[in-house]
């Protein structure tokens, strides 16, 4: 139950299906969920755990990923606030085991709903039904880029357009806080690999690279290397 009334404001103020509800709906809705507050580093799910809530992430950043039997991991999505996981949702209906494994990247607050309560709302409420629905597509989208990526583009085109994304909102001339090892875990890569690449694209004057820091210089070319089509390449 969330009682707290700043609390239940945030949560309005994320989740537009709150707002497009019924009272009745939202007295059962802040009657029926709890409030988790995790530190970042949290393990939330391990890959084959059973899954007992869907998480709506008032505050923070989740991100889920998998790891392959040579131990490397690949990023499928993160969870900010105002989002919740697909892939809890799916298992959470489908009454099946969580496939990856979900971690808080920073401190998490999110109100807790309950596999009985995503199920029951879904046939009791229009906008929550909605809203899980936007979600699955919304996801799934993005989880067949990251297969996409994976299977169509090469490891170089694949680090110039993570780059570009993590830069988009920064000016010109971006300085990205990231190590060689969280960039190897988000394109799916080793360290050993990513820091060739990179050594390679500081060569032609496309980054400089510092200890945990890389500057784009050049994002034309660094947008024409991600653009390019030629599959294959190294894993």
């Amino acid at each position: 139950m969330i009682t707290d009334p700043v609390q239940r404001e945030r949560l309005i103020e994320r989740f537009a299906f709150l707002r497009q509800a019924a009272p009745a709906f939202r007295d059962d809705f802040f009657g029926g969920v709890s409030l988790a507050t995790l530190p970042a580093g949290q393990l939330i799910c391990r890959d084959g755990a059973q899954c007992s809530h869907l998480p709506l992430v008032i505050e923070g950043t989740g991100r889920i990923y998998k790891v392959g039997e040579n131990g490397r991991e690949i990023t499928l999505y993160r969870i900010a606030a105002g989002e919740s996981c697909v892939l809890t949702a799916s298992c959470l209906l489908g009454q099946r085991l969580f496939p990856a494994f979900a971690e808080c990247e920073t401190p998490v607050v999110a109100a807790l709903v309950s596999a009985g309560q995503v199920g029951r709302w879904i046939g009791d409420c229009g906008p929550w039904r909605q809203f899980i629905f936007a979600l699955i597509a919304d996801r799934l989208d993005e989880i067949f880029g990251v297969i996409d990526a994976v299977l169509f583009q090469r490891l170089d085109q694949r680090l110039a357009a993570f780059l570009l994304r993590r830069a988009e909102d920064q000016p010109k001339t971006a300085s990205i806080a990231i190590t060689h090892q969280e960039l190897a875990v988000e394109i799916g890569s080793s360290r050993e690999v990513v820091t060739r690449l990179l050594k390679d694209l500081e060569g032609a004057s496309l980054v400089r690279t510092s200890r945990g820091r890389i500057d784009l210089l050049d994002r034309p070319a660094l947008e024409a290397k991600a653009r390019a089509g030629n599959p294959g390449g190294p894993a």
